[in-house]
């Protein structure tokens, strides 16, 4: 940029002399000063501001705040049969999957769905080994900033990344929607209209029914599906009550008991909790 936008007035930010003396010596602007000249003097619509802003936020936001947790993963063992590998892609909606070794720190690869649906219904089904199909798996530290990954997404035509600790071990995984929707907010796709459901049966996770529910589903309706009594006088929506109960706005993979529930946050970004998945503690097959 040729010429700096001028600052706003306010805590933090210089005056009119200020803003004149800067403009006469180029002094660079600090991220606060953008941040404000965004939302206060550029006339743009509300989505617009939001996107800037979140272009900004790329570059401070690092790989831990935004992944998919570990055990939110959705993965491949390689000694699966191919009925169970194209039951588990078809039932996730997924294009991309970490298959593992012996346990979830074992990363052999990533598998492509298209690489195995090219065979589907095909007598090459039954002599496909999934080894040959793996795709070398990208391995990134949690400290990694989001716009560093996003160059090295677009440079390397990778578009899941596994997130590993200080100790080697697996943390997470991101990809490279996850990192786009940081940017431009919530992208839907056609799998993720099943949410447009409230409230839904998830199958059971660890021997137990689980919903998954999304977190703008009312108190009361929540209440009328599970027949409970959570309270609903100050908070109108599931989503309101967990950072109610947190006390703050929670990160995707956090868990939170009350009221009976084990309440797991499936997504969620900078700006709002988007969708929960939902047991009963101590509820049974």
């Amino acid at each position: 940029m040729n010429e700096k936008p001028p600052s706003t007035s306010g805590p933090g930010t210089p005056g009119l002399v200020a803003r004149i003396k800067r403009a006469f010596k180029g002094e660079p602007w600090s991220r606060d000063e953008i941040q404000s000249f965004i939302k206060t003097e550029i006339d743009l619509d509300a989505e617009e501001k939001s996107m800037l802003a979140g272009v900004l936020e790329v570059s401070e936001t690092q790989v831990r705040d935004v992944m998919v947790p570990r055990s939110q993963m959705v993965v491949i063992d390689i000694e699966q049969e191919f009925d169970e590998i194209l039951s588990v892609i078809v039932e996730s909606g997924h294009s991309r999957f970490p298959v593992i070794g012996e346990d979830r720190d074992e990363v052999l690869g990533v598998l492509l769905a298209k690489d195995l649906l090219r065979y589907f219904g095909t007598d090459a089904a039954k002599e496909v080994t999934i080894r040959k199909l793996l795709r070398p798996a990208s391995v990134i530290p949690e400290s990694k900033r989001l716009n560093a990954l996003l160059k090295e997404f677009r440079a390397s035509h990778n578009h899941m990344a596994i997130v590993v600790d200080e100790y080697g071990g697996v943390a997470g995984l991101l990809t490279i929607e996850d990192v786009l929707e940081e940017i431009v907010g919530e992208i839907d796709d056609e799998h993720d209209q099943e949410e447009a459901e409230f409230i839904r049966p998830d199958g059971d996770r660890n021997g137990k029914p689980s919903y998954a529910v999304r977190a703008l589903t009312r108190v009361e309706d929540f209440n009328e599906y599970f027949d409970c009594e959570l309270e609903d006088e100050e908070f109108d929506t599931i989503g309101g009550l967990v950072m109610h109960v947190l006390g703050r706005l929670p990160r995707r993979g956090e868990k939170v008991d009350f009221g009976g529930f084990e309440f797991s946050v499936i997504k969620a970004d900078k700006r709002r909790v988007d969708a929960l998945q939902v047991q009963r503690r101590g509820e049974q097959d």
